[in-house]
């Protein structure tokens, strides 16, 4: 962790100066854990918003609407519903976004246009406006709400993920839900992000885009992506620093500290993949160029062979070798070293003799961490995914019933 700035495992949204956040319970999540499943976030000044959305080109209303707002410089706020997407539900869904904004607006006292909203849940289903309008008027905007706020977006996630670091300068916090639909380039996944420093926009946005390429955009559960997936981020420059852009001396600093926030909630992400009992974290090293270390990342990870082998504890490394074979990325087999969980079981391309036991135990962790060197260039990444288990097909098969 880079020691020019705290890390808060405990830091929320509302953990930077001028954030304030609550939640209420409208009644339309089934899988709330905490009765709350619609939350709003503001700040208390005009803030420099930017976004970054679904791949996928079934975009929810809430997308649609977000996307002709943003890049803004006077966003004052989100709402944000969970148990209805609020997606392929046509113009009609569009204005129901629309009215969901309104009326957090009203409640918050800014304008409508200043409103950004969010949905997640299932598929098909309009908003159910009286509910959420009840539910609006019920929530009570706090410092201390950015715990609330947290509970309220999940859906079959098991627990909340946020955090927050800090430095002398600024103060970075966020907060994301997600749990299944989740595969690189934007997952099923909302996060939101809030920052108290002064950050010209285009710089903003220029650091938001390559936090989540080492961060959302590299973690997988199961392959699949939404039409609501969404990462918004807020700076309202409640610090009062010096304004940071491209060339400023806190350009790199904000980098980092954004890129360990992000990181952090893509890893909580996969941890708590739906039916997940171990997190994978693979890395690749000596790739020619960076998106063929990225590629091979993304194949491996998303591999069904390669996350039920991990979920049975079973050292079938073989797999791994043929979904990065298969990724697309320049690779030469008679070069390619791997390691599972600091246990060498191939070099230059051939299997090495190893403890069966020893690796079935390691597999069996927490973490299990998968170590590819191409051993063609000086590229590099990682990411991160779970293990594939019976509870997944469980959960999935009975979503709606």
């Amino acid at each position: 962790m880079n020691t020019l700035f705290n890390f808060d495992p405990y830091g929320s949204v509302t953990t930077p100066q001028g954030f304030v956040a609550g939640a209420a319970y409208a009644g339309i999540n089934s899988h709330s854990l905490f009765n709350l499943d619609v939350a709003m976030l503001c700040s208390e000044v005009p803030s420099h918003g930017v976004g970054i959305f679904t791949t996928n080109q079934i975009k929810a209303a809430s997308v649609l609407l977000c996307q002709k707002i943003l890049p803004s410089t006077s966003v004052r706020g989100i709402i944000v519903n969970s148990g209805c997407a609020n997606a392929s539900t046509g113009e009609a869904g569009q204005a129901d976004a629309q009215s969901m904004g309104a009326a957090a607006a009203a409640k918050a006292g800014v304008n409508m246009a200043d409103m950004l909203v969010a949905s997640t849940g299932v598929i098909g289903r309009r908003l159910p406006l009286e509910l959420l309008n009840n539910a609006i008027e019920k929530i009570i905007l706090s410092p201390n709400g950015g715990d609330s706020f947290a509970q309220a977006i999940l859906t079959t996630d098991t627990k909340t993920k946020q955090c927050a670091v800090s430095c002398d300068e600024f103060c970075i916090g966020g907060v994301a839900k997600g749990a299944g639909m989740i595969h690189p380039n934007m997952a099923t996944m909302l996060s939101f992000l809030t920052t108290d420093a002064t950050v010209e926009i285009s710089f903003l946005q220029k650091c938001l885009r390559m936090a989540a390429d080492k961060s959302f955009n590299m973690i997988s559960v199961d392959g699949d992506t939404s039409p609501n997936d969404s990462l918004i981020m807020l700076a309202n420059g409640m610090s009062e620093n010096n304004q940071i852009n491209e060339g400023s001396s806190q350009a790199m600093l904000f980098q980092q500290a954004l890129e360990s926030v992000c990181v952090y909630l893509a890893k909580e992400l996969a941890r708590d993949g739906e039916g997940a009992t171990r997190l994978i974290e693979m890395s690749v090293f000596g790739a020619r160029n960076q998106e063929d270390a990225s590629k091979v990342v993304h194949t491996v990870i998303s591999s069904p062979l390669v996350k039920t082998a991990i979920h049975g504890c079973d050292p079938n490394w073989g797999r791994i070798v043929v979904a990065a074979g298969r990724s697309g990325a320049s690779l030469e087999e008679s070069k390619l070293d791997l390691s599972i969980s600091g246990i060498m079981v191939m070099r230059e391309g051939m299997p090495l003799p190893f403890d069966k036991q020893q690796l079935g135990h390691e597999l069996k962790q927490d973490e299990v961490h998968i170590n590819m060197n191409l051993n063609l260039g000086d590229s590099s990444a990682t990411g991160w995914g779970c293990d594939l288990s019976k509870e997944y097909v469980c959960i999935n098969a009975d979503y709606t019933t």
